[in-house]
């Protein structure tokens, strides 16, 4: 009996208050982490293999961020299937769709980037092999979450499912730092898109031979709730771990009047966040005068270093500080306004990587800012709801502003950096009169 006892599949998590083991919850934490790991890589390298392959980087950008439309579109469609179907089975899909999509991109991509096909026709295809992805990979998050909670006590529930949502906050770090020892001689440029499929297709074996299958289990408590997609502007709030912690009531619209200003702030904050980031690999090629093949690292160094001040703002500065939320948007849109800038006026590495971690940390506190403002304008019994809301304010950033990033960069490559700083700046004079907690 003792030996049983002391068998590694029986030990209990760290994690408080849940049945699962050690092991299965590093699991269902990996099935989250490679898949921010592995976009925020493919971030990292698409502005060179866009100029190597001789697209437009408008159109690198559109094929890049349609996944994170068709994401943002399916995302509560398959945190509902996550309460009513085998939760194993949907991760088993989101992973599954992530290593298919992302090995299809690599062949694509290395196919485009030998002249074997055109370059038109590369970024079609691209486009298609992404959106495999935006249409199976959401339904992973919602999964991980259901299992977990239908696994852990309800007094146990928030910290076990904000330690598994820190999975994406800590991809968007190491996808960059990994993504530049990826590009090998033989597979060049897309090599990270190979490394992280062939990482996901372990995690899903792992999955599939020691996750206890839950099919018949479903009658537990504990649901799913939609995540925004894993990107460096899409960081996580908890906005979804009170969705999966709360009972699901009415769906919250935007116009709620109680919660309007929130979204508002939100919405205009995240479109700055997502048109600056998207244009920022280029930005950093033109700026250096680098040649495509080889920018990988610096653009990965800059974007590491975004990543790290967003998660030193929310999980460093922000629980020490005591910020209100009005105070955390209109202190977070003027150093973001800030940080956009200096980007303008920066002219080495350095500069870049001062200018961007200094925006990166500003958003890292705009976001938790209407976050927590639209959560406590509305009673505990409309939580659900509103992280909901929330939600989908975050991914509604990925719809027309990487577009309109791209848009101003072909006129000035200044342009988004200026025009995201200006909006910042309206944001921070018209939250202090308008948002009132």
């Amino acid at each position: 009996m003792r030996k049983t006892a002391n068998h590694p599949a029986t030990k209990r998590s760290a994690i408080g208050t849940t049945a699962l083991t050690n092991l299965q919850f590093l699991l269902l934490f990996a099935a989250m982490l490679v898949a921010a790991a592995g976009n925020t890589a493919l971030q990292s390298v698409m502005p060179a293999i866009g100029r190597e392959i001789g697209i437009g980087d408008f159109w690198v950008a559109v094929a890049y961020t349609w996944s994170a439309v068709i994401w943002v579109l399916l995302a509560s469609f398959w945190a509902q299937k996550s309460d009513t179907h085998g939760r194993k089975r949907l991760m088993l899909m989101g992973v599954g769709g992530f290593i298919v999509s992302m090995t299809l991109c690599g062949f694509v991509l290395r196919a485009g980037l030998s002249r074997m096909i055109p370059g038109v026709t590369t970024f079609v295809l691209f486009a298609i092999a992404r959106a495999i992805y935006g249409t199976l990979g959401c339904a992973t998050p919602s999964a991980t979450q259901a299992y977990l909670a239908s696994r852990t006590r309800r007094s146990g529930r928030v910290a076990a499912l904000s330690s598994l949502s820190s999975s994406f906050g800590l991809g968007t770090i190491l996808g960059p730092a990994l993504a530049p020892l990826f590009v090998l001689p033989f597979v060049g440029l897309p090599g990270p898109l190979f490394a992280f499929a062939l990482i996901a297709l372990g995690v899903f074996l792992a999955i599939w031979r020691w996750l206890p299958d839950d099919s018949r289990d479903l009658v537990r408590e504990g649901q799913g709730a939609a995540m925004s997609y894993p990107s460096l502007a899409t960081s996580p709030t908890g906005a979804s771990v009170v969705a999966a912690t709360q009972p699901r009531g009415r769906r919250m619209k935007w116009r709620d009047p109680r919660i309007a200003r929130w979204i508002t702030a939100g919405i205009v904050s995240g479109h700055a966040q997502a048109a600056t980031l998207t244009c920022l690999g280029f930005f950093i090629i033109d700026r250096l005068a680098l040649p495509p093949s080889g920018s990988e690292m610096p653009i990965s160094i800059v974007m590491m270093a975004g990543a790290s001040a967003t998660l030193a703002a929310q999980w460093g500065i922000i629980p020490r500080l005591g910020l209100t939320p009005r105070t955390m948007i209109v202190a977070g849109a003027i150093v973001a306004a800030a940080g956009c800038a200096a980007m303008v006026v920066a002219h080495n590495l350095y500069g870049l990587v001062v200018a961007f971690g200094l925006a990166s940390l500003g958003f890292g506190f705009t976001r938790p800012g209407f976050t927590g403002g639209a959560s406590l304008a509305v009673p505990l019994s409309e939580q659900g709801g509103v992280a909901g809301a929330i939600t989908g304010a975050n991914g509604i950033s990925y719809v027309a502003a990487p577009s309109i990033g791209m848009a101003l960069y072909g006129l000035n490559p200044d342009l988004p950096f200026l025009v995201s700083a200006a909006l910042l700046i309206g944001l921070a004079v018209w939250g202090r009169t308008s948002l009132h907690a």
